[in-house]
């Protein structure tokens, strides 16, 4: 049986958004969609079953954090502003991660496109002290970034080389699916 995806019993604002994003996986395609992912293929490329990703996009676009763009089969999914609003969280996630769990050093560098200088643990430029907008991040492979796999899925090969964050990542999207 699923759990439930509500904390009626919780009066608090971290209860609401932990039943918006609270769900494995969530978070996975949030960093993927910041990334650039735009195409049902794209987010797949973490491992996550296809009915689950059906399921975790369509609930994302429900919620608001995700819109369809153009209609099947030639669709994509795109962040919305509500969505955009998360990054503060799901950078902070990931420099906590990168902090504990990442003794190689983290895998993705994320830097100011404005003048090169890398974000911190907080978001803000480590040059210019700017909190940076989205679309000026770049995101560069870290010293933790492992060797390439001989079937590398095309999204983690585009992400061996600087990328502005969500710009799309393997060019036009072309085809949702769900």
């Amino acid at each position: 049986m699923p759990l439930p995806r509500d904390y009626t019993a919780q009066q608090c604002s971290l209860a609401r958004t932990l039943e918006v994003v609270g769900e494995r996986w969530t978070l996975l395609i949030l960093r993927d969609a910041f990334y650039g992912a735009r195409r049902f293929g794209e987010f797949a490329r973490t491992g996550i079953p296809r009915a689950v990703l059906t399921d975790r996009l369509n609930h994302m676009v429900d919620a608001g954090l995700l819109e369809r763009v153009g209609s099947a089969p030639r669709g994509h999914y795109g962040l919305t502003a509500k969505g955009i609003s998360l990054w503060p969280t799901v950078y902070t996630l990931m420099a906590w991660g990168d902090e504990h769990y990442a003794p190689g050093g983290p895998r993705r560098i994320f830097v100011h496109a404005g003048d090169g200088g890398s974000l911190g643990p907080t978001g803000a430029c480590e040059l210019c002290g700017a909190v940076v907008p989205v679309g000026d991040i770049l995101v560069t492979p870290g010293p933790g970034l492992e060797p390439p796999a001989p079937d590398e899925h095309p999204v983690n090969v585009a992400l061996r080389s600087p990328h502005r964050l969500l710009e799309p990542l393997l060019g036009e999207p072309v085809a949702a699916e769900g």
